[in-house]
């Protein structure tokens, strides 16, 4: 049932590792390239809690998540096989939503998968194996370049303006793993039936008043005050923005907090009208009415997911810039050490392959905060060493840390999320978790920029730091979540 998952992995490694070269190749600033990652995360925001919602009522011939499993997988091959042909910029950034939104539609349903088919007791241990095979397909399809160069003897440098062929074969080559391997868990896997779902439910684990989903409903005069207080604060941090001359990249902040607004007074609007049977208002009330565990795991996945936004992004600049002293993207200092990016980003989802077999060990031995908490404070010291260590070669030590605490994040939180769900909202719940990991990526797109440019002047490697940093908050945060089940 994971192993889609190496397929799901190769498409998000290959976006990960090569989408910020593909765009500094096309002629983007390293001051831009945030806002233009905010793609990503936007989709993400989206899209899984739309595909969470559908899914959980779903139910046909191929089941409850499988078929969103194949419209996701076909989408997703074909957009990473034209991303690498961008012939401009904006071409560009426009192909990453929408890769990053087929990716979603695939991934989404996969973490509920494993909350669907195991019980309690085993879903520990159901995620950390999707964290080994996330780990498997990364090595891989991160290493594609390196290794299309250095075997294939590939053309890894290309006139000004163009993407070498080494990255446009890694994405054609990509493309096809992550529809064959998610076609194998469509076809090698059955899906338990909603009545046998509710069943489970009823019988399988030890369940805190944390987990009870509520009866209440969120009334329409609080949907307008609330939706009236961030509207008032969206338009006023705009306005701050525009008069003071603030820098553009906050406009998002502002602007999805309107948004944030407009959509409560909607919600309000369609409770007076009795209109609340439909998808819209049903995830947005969802959203208002979370499990407490969700809750407390929100600051968690806050801390950690802007530290990796933070890695994924200046990595490559950072590499280049400080152990290479490149920033020219037709140098061939420069290529080299974006090829050596991919093989330490390889590096790392090779120890969490290998780590994926030891958090559900330590989680047993000690409990899953304690477990995460230990593996994030590594993942931590990982990118604070980067700047310390300052032959390339060497790099890789930095990559055990990090590769700990990425096998914990795609695995643990879940876990403990799980826990606190019941079957028939496990996707939406699901999804607007990924809430709490897209919305720390948009506020780096905003302002990492800003940081590196003005407070770390212009130097790449301090927002490495500055995200392991972050990463050990997160640690400490793990503490004060409810475990909603223990043996």
């Amino acid at each position: 049932m994971c192993f889609g998952f190496l397929g799901i992995q190769f498409g998000f490694a290959l976006q990960n590792t090569n989408v910020s070269r593909i765009f500094q190749t096309l002629g983007a600033d390293i001051d831009d390239i945030p806002i233009l990652w905010v793609a990503a995360p936007v989709t993400g925001l989206l899209v899984q809690p739309i595909i969470g919602y559908m899914s959980d009522r779903t139910w046909n011939r191929m089941g409850r998540r499988r078929p969103y499993f194949l419209w996701g997988a076909i989408l997703a091959s074909a957009a990473l096989i034209f991303m690498p042909n961008s012939p401009y910029l904006w071409v560009a950034a426009g192909m990453l939503w929408i890769m990053d939104a087929s990716i979603n539609i695939a991934m989404e349903p996969f973490r509920a998968f494993v909350g669907d088919m195991l019980p309690q007791r085993q879903r520990t241990t159901g995620y950390a194996m999707q964290s080994f095979f996330i780990g498997i397909g990364s090595v891989i399809a991160s290493c594609l370049p390196w290794i299309f160069t250095n075997w294939l003897d590939i053309s890894n440098v290309a006139p000004a303006g163009e993407i070498p062929d080494t990255v446009k074969y890694a994405f054609y080559f990509g493309g096809g793993v992550m529809f064959l391997a998610v076609m194998w868990t469509i076809y090698s896997t059955k899906e338990y039936s909603p009545e046998q779902l509710r069943e489970f439910d009823r019988t399988d684990g030890i369940f805190s008043a944390n987990t009870r989903v509520r009866q209440e409903t969120r009334k329409s005069s609080r949907y307008l005050t609330s939706g009236m207080l961030w509207l008032v604060a969206g338009l006023s941090f705009t306005g701050a923005i525009y008069i003071l001359g603030w820098d553009g990249q906050l406009y998002i902040l502002g602007v999805g907090s309107i948004i944030f607004g407009l959509l409560q007074f909607i919600c309000a609007m369609l409770q007076e009208n009795n209109r609340t049977e439909n998808g819209f208002y049903q995830i947005m009330d969802d959203f208002f009415h979370i499990p407490g565990t969700m809750k407390q795991l929100a600051v968690v996945q806050f801390f950690s997911w802007f530290a990796l936004f933070s890695m994924w992004i200046y990595t490559t600049p950072a590499v280049t810039s400080y152990h290479y002293g490149s920033s020219d993207p037709s140098s061939l200092a420069y290529n080299e050490g974006a090829d050596w990016v991919g093989i330490l980003f390889g590096s790392y989802n090779v120890f969490a392959a290998l780590a994926a077999f030891l958090i559900p060990v330590v989680a047993m031995r000690t409990n899953r905060k304690i477990a995460h908490m230990i593996n994030l404070f590594l993942g931590g010291a990982g990118l604070i060493s980067m700047y310390f260590i300052k032959d390339p070669t060497l790099l890789w030590i930095s990559m055990i840390g990090v590769g700990i605490a990425w096998a914990s994040i795609l695995s643990m939180p879940y876990s403990l999320l799980s826990s606190a769900l019941p079957s028939h909202k496990m996707g939406v719940y699901m999804g607007i978790f990924n809430f709490f990991i897209v919305i720390p990526q948009i506020l780096a797109a905003s302002v990492l920029g800003l940081l590196v440019k003005h407070i770390f002047d212009g130097q790449a490697i301090y927002a490495l730091v500055f995200g392991g940093c972050l990463m050990i908050l997160a640690g400490l945060a793990t503490l004060w979540v409810e475990d909603c089940y223990q043996e």
